[in-house]
């Protein structure tokens, strides 16, 4: 066994010893787990995919005669001002009231971020003490005052495989989906995956120092739609989409190499996020859950082409499957295309280990876990209740 404190004590003398989720594999083979579990302190993970759920908290500070934001728009992408006289939120999926699916809030968070101005329109109904209707100006990343990401839901735990069995292309947040099963898309990187490496949320829990866009950032909480819950398979992964989490971090540290705008043809706009989490290796089941690898990850292929809440599936595969180019479909081969970017995620964890090996970044004890238990609801249609007509 091993604390949290003993691990730290030994980044900080540059003496911990920390290896990726890639790399802790062939360690086991030639070790196995005991021993491994004794000489490793630490298992970078990371992945580089579409999360929808992102967006940016940003305060503009105060104009002279000072407005009280009620419409606020940047690069004519609507910003959320329902908060105070001039924070906003502007959310990665937002569209332009002008360019439409060519442009939108992930856009402006990237330009942002790349030193750009952005346009920013506001208007007001007006108040004695925020008497101005309205102002247009432009702006910079470091003209405001405060500006962090705060993504509501980061980093699924697993994420079902995607294909369409009618006879048209189907245009999803998976991508393009040829007809007649011609193409199955998924959107993890496997091995690396973050939560697939902590399956049960030991050591990734609120307050858990994170990489995030290119700097350091923190689990906020529990993701929005966080399922943990799904059913699993024996050596504790989820077959579909299970745990997720809300993160945050300081935009105006982050970087445009780890945080990108993207745009799904005929879908939408989307951010890439960039995300490593360290895991402690603190005990010898730490080790095994970090040691898995893609043969022993799966995940299922739904069929996106029906249109309804529940969708068929096709049974299960594994990573090390998807990842060989294809896979069989109801008895056809068919080929797979990953979403997120192995080679990005592979660059995260590398980086989070020099971070570590270096002692510039030492771990956190999450000051709450996650939930293990936690009822997925979903939306019905009711009628008002009688009792409420009154």
């Amino acid at each position: 066994m091993k604390s949290y404190a003993e691990i730290n004590e030994k980044i900080k003398q540059g003496k911990a010893v920390v290896v990726t989720a890639e790399e802790i594999i062939d360690l086991v083979q030639e070790k196995g787990y005991q021993k491994a579990a004794a000489e490793i302190d630490v298992v970078t993970t990371a992945t580089f995919g579409p999360m929808c759920s992102s967006g940016a908290f940003l305060n503009f500070g105060h104009s002279d005669p000072p407005i009280r934001m009620s419409k606020v728009s940047l690069n004519n992408v609507p910003a959320y001002a329902g908060v105070a006289a001039v924070d906003a939120y502007i959310g990665a999926t937002e569209l332009s009231e002008t360019q439409g699916f060519q442009y939108g809030g992930a856009h402006v968070i990237e330009d942002l971020i790349s030193g750009k101005q952005v346009e920013l329109k506001a208007l007001s109904y007006g108040t004695d003490c925020y008497p101005r209707k309205e102002i247009h100006t432009y702006i910079t990343l470091q003209d405001l005052n405060q500006a962090y990401l705060f993504n509501p839901r980061n980093v699924y735990q697993n994420y079902a495989a995607a294909v369409n069995s009618s006879s048209k292309t189907i245009y999803t947040y998976m991508g393009t989906l040829l007809p007649n099963f011609g193409n199955v898309t998924y959107s993890t990187s496997g091995e690396l995956s973050p939560l697939l490496n902590d399956p049960y949320y030991r050591t990734i829990g609120i307050g858990t120092r994170i990489f995030l866009g290119g700097t350091v950032g923190y689990v906020a909480w529990e993701g929005t739609q966080h399922n943990p819950l799904q059913k699993r398979a024996e050596n504790g992964v989820p077959l579909s989409s299970a745990g997720t989490l809300a993160l945050i971090g300081n935009l105006k540290e982050m970087k445009r190499d780890f945080l990108r705008a993207a745009l799904f043809d005929r879908y939408g706009v989307t951010m890439y996020v960039g995300v490593g989490i360290p895991i402690p290796i603190l005990d010898e089941e730490m080790l095994r859950f970090t040691a898995i690898s893609n043969r022993e990850i799966q995940t299922t292929i739904v069929d996106y082409s029906v249109p309804e809440r529940s969708k068929p599936n096709y049974g299960l595969v594994s990573y090390e499957q998807l990842r060989s180019g294809r896979v069989t479909v109801q008895g056809k081969s068919v080929p797979t295309a990953p979403l997120s970017s192995l080679y990005q995620a592979r660059r995260i964890a590398a980086i989070l280990k020099e971070w570590i090996t270096l002692g510039q970044f030492t771990l956190t004890e999450p000051v709450q876990a996650l939930p293990l238990e936690n009822k997925l609801n979903s939306l019905e249609i009711h009628a008002k209740e009688a009792s409420q007509h009154a």
